[in-house]
């Protein structure tokens, strides 16, 4: 199979060789094959063009999982025109950035889900700050059927309108933009990477290989948002591969066990907290009883313990490694590793032309197995830069081609790596470069502690660690006598100069899920260091 091509390409393969496959079922019961999704696609690329964009322009997507969304990239692909993804989690200051900064002429959304009212949170966008934007296509017009918003004329975008017709002349090439997503920060306006059809098509490809979407029953639970790569990239490999995709607007964890239960489910991904919830919510010993794949990021502490449990009960999560800027699904840890190495992060790249290699964080000397340092990584699925940011494309790009992924971790002697924590809170102790979960792991170990995150703090001039408990249920853990306890478990530069008690973790949410904010967390100890001095 050519991969190095475009996304449209990809689906009319699959459509002519399984045409009355079942492609899609969506949240409210819709039922796509392949030839429908094919022809969704030619239709919406021919509506495209009747609005005036063209090669090299701009879309910007804000919607949920929805039928449109996959219509929209599809046919998009086939005129060469970029999907801008935008998280519908994303308010004012965030959506006029992504607009304002991708160069978009076109937002696509609908007006209300559930308790959204998108209608509403655009209009905190200033209009002046958003040239390029020439019109808004809005679903759920029917009730609504404005004029204009934020001064720009408002069109209809309704599957069920459009016909069939001719796209203009524009081609799509494999080089062309493909889909500009947001990168997960939580300081700063996020960037924005750049994919292009290659990148896209040879990630899925692979994806659909390694991961057996190809075989018979094959059946993806698509939970995650599709604006960032670990929800989009699993479709699109599911769609590659034939298999069929059961597409959530928006999780729940009751749903998805009735969705995996009913549909015999094969493959599911999403993180850690994703998955606590949907083994919370099922009332069978073993809730995915037909399960092959199931890959898990961790977000939150207590992923370890969780994934040690789901296994007990059936599901075989297993621990891989992604990024925007190397898409999702990268690598996955290999089958034959025990059980404790298997749930860690990272693994063996799907794609054999990939290199992995870690880089010395002092010295900037490539590392041999079992050093660790930052991760740097070289393959087909690599972005091909931030969007409008020259700058920061050079920072994180090499001349030979590595992505500097920020990342800390360590290779095997296998060849498969390893994540263990992101660089910026790694802590450098007595010269060591200590991932914060090693100390985390051992004060879990402590009778009365049930959660803990471990950050870096200075004291008197050195680097020391510090920690975040959250007690057990009933429990009222002394913070010396944790200490003191951990200091007889581990060595001493290690154990945390001071320990202190909360309810709960500082957390933010992501396109995939809760995330914990250590950057929080440091701000709060350097508070609680500050009294001290009082």
């Amino acid at each position: 199979m050519e991969d190095s091509e475009t996304l449209s390409a990809l689906l009319d393969r699959r459509a002519s060789e399984v045409p009355d496959s079942l492609a899609l079922v969506t949240s409210d019961g819709q039922t796509v094959s392949y030839a429908e999704l094919e022809r969704l696609s030619r239709r919406v690329a021919a509506w495209l063009t009747a609005q005036g964009l063209t090669n090299g322009d701009r879309v910007a997507v804000w919607l949920v999982n929805r039928l449109e969304w996959i219509a929209l990239l599809y046919g998009a692909s086939r005129v060469g025109v970029g999907i801008v993804a935008v998280n519908t989690r994303y308010r004012g200051t965030e959506l006029q950035h992504i607009l304002s900064r991708s160069g978009a002429s076109m937002l696509v959304l609908d007006a209300q889900f559930r308790k959204i009212d998108f209608l509403s949170l655009l209009q905190d966008v200033n209009p002046d700050s958003v040239p390029d934007l020439s019109r808004i296509a809005l679903l759920g017009w029917e009730e609504l059927q404005p004029d204009t918003i934020l001064g720009r004329k408002v069109v209809r975008f309704s599957l069920s309108d459009l016909s069939d017709g001719e796209a203009a002349q524009s081609v799509s090439a494999p080089d062309d933009l493909a889909v500009l997503f947001s990168t997960s920060g939580t300081t700063k306006l996020p960037k924005l990477v750049m994919h292009t059809q290659r990148t896209l098509s040879s990630h899925t490809g692979n994806l659909s290989r390694a991961f057996g979407f190809a075989e018979d029953g094959a059946r993806l639970l698509g939970a995650l948002p599709l604006c960032g790569v670990f929800g989009l990239n699993p479709v699109l490999a599911a769609l590659a591969g034939g298999a069929t995709v059961y597409l959530m607007e928006a999780f729940d964890g009751k749903e998805a066990v009735e969705l995996i239960k009913k549909h015999s489910i094969t493959h599911a991904f999403g993180s850690d907290e994703m998955f606590r919830r949907i083994l919370e919510s099922a009332t069978e010993e073993k809730p995915m009883p037909a399960a092959r794949i199931v890959g898990f990021a961790a977000l939150q502490a207590g992923a370890s313990e969780l994934a040690r449990d789901a296994w007990s009960r059936g599901v075989p999560m297993t621990g891989m490694y992604g990024a925007s800027e190397v898409n999702a699904l990268f690598s996955k840890q290999p089958d034959h590793l025990p059980l404790d190495e298997q749930i860690k992060a990272g693994g063996v790249p799907v794609s054999p032309e990939a290199h992995v290699r870690i880089r010395d964080v002092e010295t900037g000397e490539l590392l041999p197995a079992g050093k660790n340092g930052i991760i740097e990584i070289r393959a087909p699925s690599n972005f091909t830069g931030y969007w409008n940011d020259p700058d920061a494309t050079a920072k994180a790009i090499d001349a030979e081609g590595f992505y500097s992924t920020g990342d800390m971790g360590m290779l095997r002697e296998d060849g498969s790596f390893v994540y263990e924590a992101r660089i910026d809170d790694a802590m450098r102790l007595s010269g060591f470069l200590v991932n914060p979960g090693e100390v985390e792991d051992v004060l879990k170990e402590i009778e009365g502690v049930e959660d803990a995150q471990v950050i870096a703090v200075t004291l008197e001039g050195k680097m020391r660690s510090a920690a975040f408990i959250i007690p057990a249920p009933g429990a009222s853990p002394d913070p010396d006598q944790v200490i003191a306890e951990t200091g007889r478990l581990m060595a001493a530069f290690k154990v945390p100069a001071r320990v202190w008690v909360v309810d709960q973790f500082p957390v933010t949410e992501s396109a995939n899920g809760m995330k914990i904010q250590r950057g929080q967390l440091r701000k709060m100890a350097a508070e609680r260091l500050e009294k001290e001095k009082y």
